[in-house]
């Protein structure tokens, strides 16, 4: 063999060495970084096995690598619900993102070695090569802080309003007693306080609602009944208790009922709820002198509901919060019309409850129309500790 070659020989292991220990140094560097995650981290393969696991998964879940490795992840990883009862294996994040080639999120909890319950948040992302799915990453962490946090502040939110609801309730007493001249007639100055007392109590009492809903909602509390509805006569029923309120600032009220509503197997205070307080927040976004339109059809297997005002209108940026817990727009905080950000939250969990939907669409400075379906097939019954709170007090 010629010199030549030889160096050309030499030159190309050399190459082939160099490659080689980057590679090696690249692995190591992955593997460090894979390992030092300060959350839960399991990689699985096509067939679903675990294939590389971190210490942070290890030690929350309380195996040993070598009892996961080269396992099933369903079956070794036991996910379970609040009420204990199996995640199916089609409902797992790891599944779904599978099946979707899209990242999925979710919260459960995990079944520790030895049989101890941790609450987990997960996501899970797919792993794809030339366009096929070869694997997935799941990145879980321990979210029991958390739900202990969310815990305290829901009892005491709860304990709170229920402290308040007592003196509430003799101030709106007493305050409707001597407004109705129990006492003696009123001066036309102290008439008009005594209306805005009474109208703080009664902004007050629907606060103290909306956090008392909203903290059994969150618990999971809240009794869901099924039993024959007629959303149209709720919608008038509403609409005429409404009225006198749109009057007193000259507000327009249309209503419009063109369809054949069917009778709805669903919770009639549920829907009574949520109907009730999109009317009033149309009323209470609309400028004096408004007009304010209500819609009743039958679409399809649905039945929706729609109310559309040429109020303040949502600004584009503010609408993907609009849903949110105590969330209000920018426009509206320049207002003087009072609110909690809770309405809109509350309709929508509320909603979900019954297997219904709301939307909206809406233009900043052109008004708003909100919409609520509800399937025809109706919503099942649910037993839960409380009732929806109302705003009587």
């Amino acid at each position: 063999m010629s010199a030549s070659i030889r160096d050309i020989n030499k030159t190309l292991i050399d190459k082939l060495r160099l490659q080689a220990r980057l590679a090696r140094e690249e692995r190591a560097k992955t593997d460090a970084l894979f390992l030092s995650i300060g959350q839960g981290v399991i990689a699985a393969d096509d067939q679903g096995k675990i294939i590389r696991i971190n210490q942070a998964a290890i030690n929350l879940l309380g195996f040993r690598k070598q009892e996961l490795i080269g396992k099933w992840f369903p079956s070794k990883i036991v996910a379970v619900r609040e009420d204990n009862s199996p995640v199916e294996v089609l409902a797992r994040p790891i599944t779904k993102a599978f099946l979707s080639g899209q990242t999925v999120s979710d919260n459960m909890f995990y079944l520790r070695k030895d049989g101890e319950r941790v609450p987990v948040s997960i996501t899970v992302s797919p792993i794809f090569l030339h366009n096929r799915p070869i694997g997935a990453i799941e990145i879980f962490r321990d979210t029991s802080l958390e739900l202990q946090s969310d815990r305290m502040k829901t009892d005491f939110i709860s304990i709170a309003s229920h402290q308040l609801r007592t003196p509430l309730s003799a101030i709106n007493t007493y305050s409707h007693m001597l407004s109705g001249g129990y006492v003696g007639p009123l001066t036309d100055d102290q008439a008009s306080f005594m209306k805005i007392i009474l109208s703080a109590v009664e902004r007050m009492n629907e606060l103290i609602s909306e956090l008392l809903n909203i903290t059994r909602i969150e618990a999971g509390s809240i009794t869901v009944d099924s039993a024959p509805c007629r959303v149209d006569d709720i919608t008038l029923e509403l609409i005429n208790e409404l009225r006198p309120r749109a009057d007193e600032r000259s507000i327009n009220l249309t209503y419009l009922c063109v369809s054949k509503i069917p009778t709805i197997n669903s919770d009639v205070l549920l829907i009574k709820e949520i109907i009730s307080n999109l009317l009033s927040n149309a009323v209470k976004y609309t400028p004096d002198k408004g007009s304010i339109r209500i819609d009743l059809v039958r679409h399809g297997n649905n039945v929706i509901f729609s109310v559309t005002d040429n109020g303040y209108g949502i600004p584009t940026n503010a609408q993907p919060l609009i849903f949110t817990k105590f969330f209000r727009a920018d426009n509206v905080l320049k207002t003087e019309v009072s609110g909690t950000g809770l309405g809109l939250y509350l309709i929508k969990v509320l909603a979900d409850l019954i297997n219904g939907e709301v939307w909206f669409k809406s233009k900043e400075n052109k008004g708003s129309t909100f919409y609520f379906s509800l399937p025809i097939e109706g919503s099942q019954a649910k037993t839960g500790s409380f009732r929806i709170d109302s705003k009587k007090t």
